[in-house]
């Protein structure tokens, strides 16, 4: 019994540490959003487009988690603004191909050197790490990623970056 709750208060403190990281998170990238002038779900389009440069709308629906209809009103606002292109493509029609444009990899290049952007705050922080504790800490995340991942596989979902 008491080992039982040692392991429960163990997984509750850890999942409190990672919640209070994500509240945070979520706190950095709302301001850099708003600052920059993008909603968040624009903003997570961008990050998540810009280092691949080019992504299939359906697959940059399965790593975003947005509604269609949320994703659809993000992407219209970037390519209106410039920063996206869209593209229908010829080998199947009802697939559309994103592409950052010249524009929007300036802007996030723009956007990831900002002072106080939540790029900037997660350079410092890592700096808080010595090059072990940086390694551990990946190595620990890593090993909850493959399990939750794992458990999810098996109960049907699809998780992946």
């Amino acid at each position: 019994m008491e080992n039982d709750n040692r392991n429960l208060t163990r997984s509750v403190k850890l999942m409190r540490s990672f919640w209070r990281v994500q509240k945070n998170l979520m706190r950095v990238v709302q301001r850099t959003a708003v600052e920059n002038g993008l909603t968040v779900p624009q903003y997570s389009i961008l990050m998540t487009i810009a280092p691949l440069k080019i992504m299939p709308q359906k697959t940059l629906r399965e790593k975003t988690f947005l509604p269609k209809s949320t994703l659809s009103q993000a992407i219209d606002g970037l390519v209106q603004d410039g920063w996206l292109n869209r593209q229908q493509l010829e080998e199947n029609r009802r697939e559309v191909q994103l592409s950052l444009s010249e524009k929007g990899e300036n802007f996030f290049k723009t956007i990831h050197q900002q002072e106080g952007s939540v790029h900037d705050l997660f350079e410092s922080a890592v700096q808080l790490f010595s090059d072990e504790e940086y390694e551990n800490l990946l190595e620990s995340h890593s090993k909850i990623i493959d399990f939750l991942e794992s458990q999810s596989t098996e109960q049907g979902d699809c998780i992946n970056d």
